[in-house]
C-alpha cells in the first residue's frame, strides 16, 4: 500500500477513507452470482475510500480451501461438503454453478471449480472473524457454535451462528484458480481477449499465474495476497476469483509479461461505456444489482468487528476480500455486461489504468456512487504504488 497516504482517517459505518499500511507479504473466500462462457481452451496454469479532500477519493476504506471446511472430512460437521450438497451453520444447500443459484450463494464450501457454490434459499450472510456464517434464530444454531450477536438484521434472538474453528487465517494462501483454463474467444485476440473497436480488451478482470524465468507457468497465485517478488503473468479467466491487492506497477508488469499491457483511460472507457457512449455497460439508467456493486457493511468492518480508525490501516489484510458475500467470482453476475462482451467492467474490484499518475476506474463491491456513477468511477487519490483488498485490475493488448 501507498506510504504517502495519512496515518489517520475518517470514517462511516460503510464507507471508509484508505490509511496508510506497511504492505503484506502472506496471506490467505467471498459469495457470487454468475456467468461462465465456452470456447477452445488453451492451458494457463500448471502444477498444482473515501477520501475525505478529494472528491475522486477511495471508497474502499482506502474455491476451495479447508480454511472453510470444503470437504467433509475437511472441516466442520455444520459447514462443509455432504455428499452432492452442501451445509452452512448447520443449514442445508445446494453445490451448484454460482448463475443458476437465485438466492445467497458461498465460495470456498463446495469443492471444484470457485463458481462451484454453496446455493441456500432464504439466507442471509454474516461472519466473525472471517468463519463464513449465517443470521439464524438463536434456537436454529447447532449446539457447539458460536452466537453473536448484533450482526444480522430484525430481531435481536437472529444472530450470527458461525463456527469459530473456521476463521480466516491470514497467513494461510489459498489458490481457488488452480486449474483454470484461459479460453480463445476472438481469433484476433490474444486468448481471454475480446475486440473493442480497434484493441483487445480482456474479457474478465485479471488472476495471476506464478512463471518461471523463461515465462512458462509454475502454478495459480492466491487472489488475497500482494505478489511481492513474485513473477507473475496475468490471464483472463471465466469463474475465477479476481486478484485483488495489487498495485499498478506490478498490474502493468503482469501484463506485459502476458504480452499485453494496461488500458488507457480511453480505452476503459470506450470499453466500459459502448458504441452509444453510456453511463452504464446497459444504458443510461441505474439498475442495483446487476452489478456486484453495494454491500450493507464495510468487509474491513465486518472482518475485524470494529469500526474504530486503527482498521483502516489494516487495509491490506488478506482475510477482508475473504468475508462472505463480498467478492464475487468473474462474470458471476451475467447482466454486467458490455456491448462487445467484457464481464464486471462497474463493481467487484477498482481496475487499473495506464495512468502514469495513478487511476483506477469502475468502483468496487461496496460503491460503485460516489466518485461518479457506473463507467464514469474513477478514483485518482493514490499513485501507482498503492494497494490495497480492492484494487484489481484488466489487461488490453493490439490485436494480432
Amino acid at each position: 500500500m501507498s506510504a504517502s497516504r495519512p496515518p489517520a482517517c475518517a470514517a462511516s459505518l460503510l464507507f471508509a477513507a484508505a490509511c496508510a499500511s506497511e504492505p503484506a507479504t502472506q496471506g490467505t473466500a467471498g459469495s457470487s452470482n454468475g456467468n461462465s462462457s465456452g470456447g477452445s481452451t488453451t492451458t494457463t496454469t500448471s502444477t498444482g475510500t473515501l477520501d475525505p479532500d478529494t472528491s475522486a477519493g477511495d471508497t474502499s476504506g482506502s474455491s476451495t480451501t479447508a480454511a472453510h471446511g470444503s470437504s467433509s472430512d475437511g472441516g466442520s460437521s455444520s459447514t462443509g461438503v455432504v455428499d452432492d450438497s452442501c451445509m452452512v451453520s448447520g443449514q442445508l444447500g445446494t453445490c451448484e454453478d454460482v448463475i443458476d443459484c437465485a438466492s445467497l450463494s458461498l465460495l470456498a464450501i463446495c469443492d471444484g471449480a470457485p463458481s462451484n457454490q454453496c446455493c441456500l434459499p432464504d439466507a442471509t450472510a454474516c461472519s466473525v472473524e472471517g468463519a463464513p456464517g449465517l443470521c439464524l434464530p438463536t434456537a436454529s444454531c447447532p449446539d457447539g457454535l458460536a452466537r453473536t450477536p448484533g450482526l444480522c438484521p430484525g430481531d435481536a434472538d437472529v444472530q450470527c451462528c458461525t463456527d469459530p474453528a473456521l476463521a480466516c487465517d491470514p497467513d494461510a494462501m489459498p489458490l481457488p484458480n488452480e486449474g483454470l483454463e484461459e479460453q480463445s474467444y476472438d481469433a484476433a485476440c490474444p486468448d481471454g481477449m475480446i475486440t473493442v473497436v480497434d484493441v483487445c480488451v480482456d474479457r474478465f478482470e485479471a488472476s495471476l499465474v506464478v512463471i518461471d524465468d523463461g515465462g512458462a507457468p509454475i502454478s495459480s497465485w492466491s487472489p488475497y495476497v500482494h505478489p511481492s517478488g513474485v513473477n507473475v503473468r496475468a490471464v483472463s479467466l471465466a469463474g475465477a476469483v479476481p486478484q485483488g491487492y495489487i498495485d499498478g506497477d506490478t498490474a502493468a508488469s503482469a501484463c506485459a509479461a502476458a504480452g499485453k499491457r494496461l488500458c488507457t483511460d480511453a480505452e476503459w472507457l470506450r470499453a466500459c461505456r459502448g458504441p452509444q457512449d453510456t453511463t452504464y455497460p446497459w444504458g443510461d439508467a441505474a439498475m442495483p444489482g446487476v452489478c456486484n456493486d453495494a454491500r450493507a457493511t464495510h468487509p474491513a468492518i465486518e472482518y475485524f468487528g470494529t469500526a474504530e480508525a486503527w482498521i483502516w490501516s489494516e487495509l491490506d489484510n488478506p482475510c477482508i476480500l475473504q468475508v462472505p458475500d463480498g467478492l464475487q467470482t468473474t462474470g458471476a453476475h451475467p447482466g454486467c455486461v458490455t456491448a462487445e462482451g467484457a464481464f464486471d467492467m462497474v463493481g467487484n474490484l477498482h481496475e487499473w489504468t495506464a495512468d502514469p499518475a495513478g487511476t483506477f476506474r469502475g468502483g468496487f463491491f461496496v460503491d460503485t456512487v460516489l466518485n461518479g456513477p457506473g463507467c464514469s468511477y474513477a478514483t485518482v487519490a493514490h499513485d501507482r504504488s498503492h494497494w490495497d483488498y480492492s484494487t484489481g485490475f484488466r489487461c488490453c493488448a493490439d490485436p494480432t
